[in-house]
């Protein structure tokens, strides 16, 4: 097959774009020595790049009758082999992961009709655990908001308190657990976007170290801050997931060639006696900050004294800066991967090449785009044509001094502990609300989450409390691939305390 060569009309466009200077009669004999390159092009056309067979049985999948919270996109039904450790569970995947055969729109009306022909490695792994997926479940408008209400079918409605956002982006996930349609969800967090739906939700919602869980067959948003991550009703299970999910599958470039796993749920019976708790008081007193959701973490970390840990404020001052680090990265990076059609180049790994087919042209439907992702690309375009990319490289520079303020106190505690977000889940905005509050409630509650995709730590996400009848959530967070320590005290407290009996 021969792919379509350029015009000279095309051409000159291309040399405009690029700043270079040549001349008419130079362009004609460029022209004809491109047609090497172009050659190669086709010969590489003609290379089999077919996805592997799929080993479960599934049909496309349809859109449920019965969606009362607007959480499920598709339901399908993928029951995976005949025994394993997810035998009996049943599984939701986040609509940016990929699963053969099955629509998927990433909450984005400019990706509606779009099928992957691939399954992510973690759909493949929940199947080879005999996990059951039961479907897609919806999330925001390209993953980009912290709430609930920017998908293109209409906003997620939180079970706890319909009307209230769910949390996002990972939205659906969380409203079907919540709601007890499934037992367990795969997410994706590049800014809290498991945590913030776990803290809104009354569930819990672990993002991993960076690259523990392999992002292969995932849509991407910005490659250092990716995690794939875990939400569950209980702490079992989302220990007993990450067993299934954690480890390197070859294929992503954020993982190291080995990765450190071990058996998480082995800890959850080990209590938290002895364990050194440290209360960041930089993650109380946002400008934000809800003094219910403040009181109610405070409370619930106190507890861990009566189950035998030592519990001590700490101080971190650099976390206060920790959104200002994340945001260069989020917007520059968002907005230069999807020049790269949301993968980008100079990396090994699996490329989904159906989905770059997909997103190819999606500046010529950019105008269906909510306000909070047009902001975010106007901001990354600009920045990084106004200053090449420096800001986006210093952040990435200063994020090494914020882990290592982390790693720190690290030393000295085993975990430390701050409010998920600072406030309870809001109300929905309305379909017609300002652009100012559209944005506004999509961003307003990643002030403690943002900085740990950024170093990578793991982080999760407990329910703690509940204030004016909406659940608090309260964030641990530990050394790298220390998620076991996290599995352990979040055990503890599950087990000893009735988190719904706090009330404020």
């Amino acid at each position: 097959m021969s792919i379509q060569r350029p015009t000279l009309t095309e051409l000159t466009d291309v040399v405009q774009r690029l700043g270079l200077e040549v001349t008419t009669p130079l362009l004609h004999e460029y022209a004809q020595i491109l047609e090497a390159v172009w050659q190669a092009y086709d010969r590489l056309d003609g290379i089999s790049t077919a996805p592997p067979a799929l080993l479960y049985p599934r049909g496309s999948g349809q859109v449920p009758e019965k969606n009362l919270y607007n959480a499920w996109y598709v339901r399908t039904d993928i029951q995976g082999a005949t025994t394993g450790k997810l035998a009996g569970k049943r599984v939701a995947l986040k609509d940016n992961i990929c699963l053969a055969g099955v629509p998927m729109m990433n909450g984005a009306s400019t990706l509606q009709g779009y099928v992957p022909d691939i399954d992510a490695t973690v759909a493949t792994r929940v199947l080879d655990a005999a996990g059951q997926i039961l479907g897609k479940a919806h999330c925001e408008f390209y993953c980009m908001s912290g709430s609930s209400h920017t998908n293109a079918t209409g906003a997620v409605h939180n079970p706890r308190n319909p009307g209230h956002s769910t949390g996002g982006s990972s939205s659906g996930c969380a409203a079907l657990i919540a709601a007890g349609e499934v037992d367990l969800g795969i997410g994706t967090d590049q800014g809290g976007s498991v945590r913030i739906p776990a803290a809104y939700s009354g569930i819990y919602g672990m993002k991993p170290t960076h690259g523990l869980i392999p992002y292969t067959g995932i849509m991407p948003i910005e490659m250092t801050l990716d995690h794939a991550g875990i939400m569950s009703a209980n702490i079992a299970d989302n220990a007993l997931l990450l067993e299934v999910l954690a480890g390197a599958d070859g294929l992503d470039p954020r993982q190291d060639r080995v990765v450190p796993t071990e058996a998480y749920t082995q800890a959850l019976s080990r209590g938290c006696a002895g364990l050194r708790i440290g209360v960041v008081q930089e993650g109380f007193g946002h400008a934000n900050s809800e003094a219910d959701v403040d009181a109610a973490v405070r409370r619930a970390a106190a507890l861990f004294q009566g189950l035998g840990a030592r519990v001590e404020d700490i101080s971190i001052p650099l976390h206060a800066l920790g959104q200002a680090i994340w945001t260069p990265i989020a917007v520059e990076g968002i907005t230069q991967l999807m020049r790269g059609y949301n993968y980008g180049s100079n990396w090994k790994g699996l490329y989904v090449e159906s989905l770059m087919s997909a997103q190819q042209n999606w500046q010529s439907k950019a105008g269906q785009f909510p306000h909070d992702l047009k902001i975010c690309l106007m901001a990354g375009e600009y920045a990084y044509a106004s200053f090449g990319g420096q800001y986006y490289a210093k952040a990435q520079n200063a994020a090494r001094q914020l882990r290592a303020a982390y790693d720190q106190h690290l030393q000295d505690f085993d975990v430390l502990i701050m409010p998920t977000v600072p406030l309870k889940a809001p109300k929905l905005p309305p379909i017609d609300a300002s652009a100012s509050d559209w944005v506004q409630r999509a961003v307003e509650m990643n002030a403690n989450t943002a900085p740990f995709d950024v170093t990578g730590h793991p982080a999760l996400s407990i329910p703690c409390g509940i204030a004016a009848g909406l659940p608090v959530g309260m964030m641990l967070v530990a050394r790298e691939y220390n998620e076991a320590t996290l599995y352990r005290i979040a055990h503890a407290f599950e087990q000893h305390i009735d988190w719904e009996s706090l009330i404020s």
